[in-house]
């Protein structure tokens, strides 16, 4: 397998230095629009003979053909921000070469009651395109990261080898992380935390469908296991509502993130301020979207590792019947940041993001998951992806939970945030 992965940022990063401790690939090419930190990644290597870096602009979707020819890369894999999917994901369709992302493109809230009416969904254009793709015979998996992909995974395996019957499945993330020397300093690339926070959270239900609702709604107690201990999580928007349904029958998915009161206030007052806003306004002579200065002004996530301690979970929560009788359990991924740093040089949130298309490249590589078309990490076998997430000595676990076993999550009864309708900044003529 050729492989190209675009954007040598954090998870890029991350993913090279995963993929070189593994035999399945030919060449690894990673691309940027800054060549020089491509170069660095690789430098940064134990055995960067099969790596090679690439200048790309992203945005341009003839260069990114271009590049896909001349790497004769197998798949590409999307490692940059969300707001780069149409143009990569629409490249590896007219180079005829398979596709990789972590996130799917985002979506457009209703614009007139967005807590009420669902507006354009999370990966809309991409699941749409499902039919194109078939047709020409590539596959692309979307939503591969840990969440949504391992979680998704999780949710299959449920399924095929745990529940006769599935009633309900929330995915739930939660941590124990700290960083030394900041009151603020998001693990993970704030434009993309304000864009799942602060959208309208989306449900789905057998009977209902899909549904938003308040921005950190149906706030609950979870139990997170590792020793991270009980952490309050609350409805965000996620790829997994959206997904997960497509595959696997149950009768409510729901995604939960353990934010912490704390960095909801932060959140809330971006948004009371205008900071969440995409929309350019001018600054003296020049026009800037108050997120993307907000992004600049904070530190880079990727350089933290070094200041970062705890664990991260990500997981599903899975409710039905095993075996005739009421069952719940909790399947689960956890990262131990100073084993990530040590062993990866990466910190644990993006390491853990970087492992899981890591091992659908393998998978892909070696024919387990195939096929074409548009799908989520749901559609595929679960059983051999985790068995290579082990092979990396990355081993999931599981939890039981109900009376007498292990807390099953709790409501707080506190409503969500019941965002007031504000003047919408002034975009830039």
């Amino acid at each position: 397998m050729n492989i190209l992965v675009v954007g040598a940022g954090g998870v890029g990063a991350s993913m090279a230095s995963i993929a070189e401790t593994r035999g399945f690939f030919d060449s690894f090419v990673l691309a940027d629009i800054s060549k020089e930190t491509a170069e660095a990644a690789i430098a940064a290597l134990d055995d960067p003979g099969k790596f090679r870096a690439e200048k790309v602009d992203a945005t341009q979707v003839s260069e990114l053909v271009a590049l896909i020819g001349r790497t004769e890369a197998d798949v590409v894999v999307n490692a940059c921000d969300p707001r780069l999917n149409p143009q990569i994901f629409e490249a590896a369709y007219q180079a005829r070469c398979n596709y990789i992302d972590m996130a799917m493109n985002l979506s457009e809230p209703h614009p007139l009651d967005p807590y009420n009416k669902i507006g354009r969904m999370l990966g809309e254009d991409q699941l749409s395109d499902d039919e194109k793709w078939r047709e020409r015979g590539i596959l692309a998996v979307i939503g591969m990261g840990v969440e949504p992909g391992l979680s998704d995974v999780f949710a299959r395996y449920a399924a095929d080898h745990i529940f006769d019957e599935i009633h309900e499945i929330g995915v739930r993330d939660g941590s124990n992380l700290s960083i030394d020397g900041f009151d603020f300093a998001p693990t993970f690339s704030i434009w993309t935390t304000i864009e799942e926070c602060l959208n309208p959270p989306v449900v789905w239900e057998k009977k209902r469908g899909f549904f938003t609702t308040d921005c950190f709604s149906e706030p609950e107690i979870f139990h997170f296991p590792a020793g991270i201990g009980p952490v309050e999580c609350v409805n965000v928007e996620h790829e997994e509502v959206i997904l997960i349904p497509r595959e696997v029958k149950c009768s409510r998915v729901t995604f939960k993130y353990g934010l912490g009161a704390e960095f909801i206030d932060w959140l809330k007052t971006f948004a009371y301020l205008g900071l969440d806003s995409t929309e350019k306004i001018k600054v003296g002579g020049v026009h800037v979207a108050p997120r993307d200065v907000l992004a600049t002004v904070l530190p880079n996530p990727a350089k933290l590792g070094h200041l970062m301690h705890g664990r991260t979970c990500a997981g599903t929560w899975v409710k039905g019947i095993a075996d005739g009788k009421p069952r719940e359990v909790y399947l689960y991924h956890v990262a131990d940041n100073e084993v990530t740093m040590r062993e990866y040089d990466s910190q644990a949130v993006l390491w853990q993001t970087a492992i899981c298309p890591v091992v659908a490249l393998e998978l892909m590589a070696d024919g387990s998951w195939k096929g074409s078309g548009v799908k989520g990490p749901e559609a595929f076998d679960a059983l051999p992806f985790l068995n290579i997430l082990g092979a990396h000595g990355s081993h999931h676990g599981m939890v039981d939970m109900g009376q007498g076993l292990w807390p099953s999550p709790k409501s707080t009864g506190q409503p969500g945030w019941d965002r007031p309708v504000r003047r919408a900044v002034k975009p830039a003529v």
